[in-house]
Formats: C-alpha cells, sequence, structure tokens
C-alpha cells in the first residue's frame, strides 16, 4: 500500500536505528527495493511482504546464492514471524546482518542457519542435512552417503582439534556429537574458515 510521505520517513528513521549498519539514505534505498519486491510477490499477504519464491530469487541475482538448502534456512532466519513473509523490517535488519554484520551477529545469523530444528544445537544429521549437497562429486564405488558422513567427521574432527567440548564419535550414528552455540563461537573465533563451514550462507566479500 502506497505510504504518505511522514510515514516512510517514520519508517525509514525507525530501521535506521534498528538495523544500525546503514545510514538513511541506504535503507531509503533497501524500502524502495522492499516494494519493487513485493510487487512482484503473489498477492497472498496484501502489500504487506513478499514470499520464499521472491526472496530467494533476489538472493540468488544478487549475491549468487545458490544452494537450494541454505537459500531455505536463509528465508527462515530473515522470517522472525514464521509466516512465508518477509515484512519490510525483517528484510532490513536482516540484510543488515547478512552485509554489514558483526562478526558476532554473523556467528548466530550463520548457527541460526544450520539448527535446522531450532533446538540450540547443530546434531550430526543436521550437518549431515547441510553437507550433504557439498559433495557434487561421489566415488563411483561408495554409497552417496558415505562421502557426506566422511566429511561430517573431519568438520567433527577439526571442531576437536579447537578444543571444543564436542560429544563425537560414538558407535550409534544417531546420537553423536551436538554443537552447541558456545561450541561454535569458540571455533569460529580460533578460525574463521569455519563460520560458514556447513554451507555458504554469506554473500562473498565482493
Amino acid at each position: 500500500a502506497a505510504m504518505s510521505k511522514k510515514g516512510l520517513k517514520l519508517l525509514v528513521d525507525s530501521l535506521t536505528r534498528s538495523a544500525k549498519h546503514f545510514n538513511k539514505s541506504e535503507v531509503e534505498c533497501l524500502v524502495n527495493l522492499f516494494d519493487t519486491l513485493v510487487a512482484r510477490s503473489s498477492s497472498q499477504f496484501a502489500g504487506a511482504g513478499f514470499d520464499r519464491t521472491v526472496f530467494r530469487d533476489t538472493l540468488h541475482s544478487a549475491f549468487g546464492m545458490t544452494d537450494d538448502v541454505v537459500l531455505d534456512r536463509v528465508f527462515s532466519t530473515f522470517d522472525r514471524g514464521n509466516n512465508g513473509c518477509i515484512t519490510v523490517v525483517e528484510w532490513v535488519e536482516g540484510l543488515a546482518v547478512l552485509l554489514r554484520g558483526t562478526l558476532e551477529e554473523k556467528m548466530k545469523y550463520c548457527f541460526a542457519v544450520y539448527d535446522l530444528n531450532g533446538d540450540g544445537y547443530i546434531s550430526r544429521e543436521e550437518m549431515f542435512q547441510m553437507l550433504k549437497n557439498s559433495l557434487l562429486i561421489q566415488p563411483a564405488d561408495e554409497e552417496p552417503d558415505e562421502g557426506v558422513k566422511d566429511l561430517v567427521d573431519l568438520v567433527l574432527k577439526k571442531m576437536a582439534s579447537t578444543y571444543l567440548l564436542v560429544l563425537f564419535l560414538l558407535q550409534d550414528y544417531d546420537h553423536d556429537g551436538k554443537l552447541s552455540f558456545a561450541d561454535f563461537e569458540k571455533a569460529v573465533r580460533e578460525e574463521k574458515l569455519l563460520l560458514e563451514v556447513f554451507g555458504p550462507c554469506l554473500p562473498d566479500i565482493k
């Protein structure tokens, strides 16, 4: 719906304060882009926001993000209302972290992307789900999932090498190690490359 100049100014002022990392002119541009994306979206949200398809297409074209599983998870972290619709507040505040976030903000964001069931831990099964699409080529004599299991083991060993308190390599696959945010944070602070260890969920520097 069309917004009055006064309403737009109040919105921009509010988002400039809450998003922190954008100035007013940048917030205005993002609000204008939001309006364009809403116009492309289905009408079911009555102009309040845009849907998953528009969101995914936008991140793909703007940032080259292509992994379907990761894009769905990124959508979920933006969609704080959990209603399938990205509002203008969710859009601007989400992009503030995605593009300009501090290391702390990005760690929390990446952890939320990888924590598929939202229980505060990244389990071996969640690692497996996030990593399985990363292996494009499988050896002919190996089951497709075996390579991913090996990769999860390597990740856990790398985490262990940074002295994390992680349970891992138990006999029962379904009850293997879980990674808490504290564990994840410790690993990332010691090795920044581990920030996206389970899949690319941030745009590259360019």
